[in-house]
């Protein structure tokens, strides 16, 4: 039964873990958002080139992959409009950002349950790598 110490307790929680997602999500989508407007990004996707072809994605596509993995998916979906990629390419960009988005976000919600973040940011990565490999290889 709710009653108001339990609705007290509930607020209070809730409002300490959104200031904690606060001061993870705030700088990281300022920092990501003054690297658009300068040749960072372009610079990246021409450095990821060579391993994006493991993953039968064109360089373009690490910009999807860094804004869905920093910032959001919404954000790497925006990226993905802009490129012409097959449905191939897009299924292949789908999973890997299905299984390794928000980061910095899920992340620190994954801390306050006590789970490591070095743990889970390792695990969904190379989850999210092995799986672009794998898709890559078998369509």
């Amino acid at each position: 039964m709710v009653t108001a110490e339990t609705f007290k307790r509930g607020l209070n929680k809730g409002i300490v873990t959104t200031w904690e997602l606060t001061k993870v999500v705030v700088p990281v989508y300022i920092f990501v958002t003054f690297l658009s407007y300068t040749p960072v990004l372009e610079w990246l996707a021409g450095v990821c080139q060579p391993f994006m072809y493991y993953l039968g994605l064109p360089g373009e596509a690490s910009l999807a992959l860094v804004m869905g993995y920093a910032l959001n998916i919404y954000a790497a979906i925006g990226v993905i409009t802009s490129l012409a990629l097959s449905s191939k390419e897009i299924t292949i960009l789908a999973v890997m950002l299905l299984l390794c988005h928000s980061l910095p976000v899920e992340t620190a919600v994954a801390k306050r349950t006590g789970v490591s973040g070095t743990i889970i940011i390792t695990l969904r990565v190379l989850l999210s790598i092995f799986s672009g490999l794998a898709l890559n290889w078998l369509m």
